[in-house]
């Protein structure tokens, strides 16, 4: 499977993200994909694609997870850290195919 990446590992063309490519993206960071893991990479291709760009902050995702993780007890910043320990927002959004975000931090 060939894809070009930039230097900072992000999809040059968003067209050649599948699942196999967010794999093989996950497998370079060191990411292991759980279900939950696959949920929030969905989660920001929806939003990417479906809402004019947008890129969630982790803030956000936690608000969305809330809603959405009802398994679960507490869903705060360490339970996307859990899945992506680079940071949820710029790792998954690696993994997910998404441009590099240009936002700093996640609060």
């Amino acid at each position: 499977m060939s894809y070009e990446v930039t230097c900072n590992g992000y999809l040059v063309n968003l067209e050649d993200w599948n699942e196999e490519v967010a794999k093989e993206i996950a497998e370079k960071e060191g990411v292991t994909l759980s279900e939950k893991a696959w949920d929030v990479i969905h989660y920001l291709r929806d939003e990417y694609f479906n809402n004019n760009g947008n890129q969630p902050n982790e803030r956000n995702m936690v608000k969305h997870f809330k809603d959405v993780w009802t398994d679960m007890g507490t869903v705060d910043a360490k339970a996307l850290y859990a899945h992506f320990p680079m940071g949820p927002a710029k790792q998954a959004g690696k993994i997910a195919g998404l441009p590099e975000t240009k936002r700093k931090g996640g609060y």
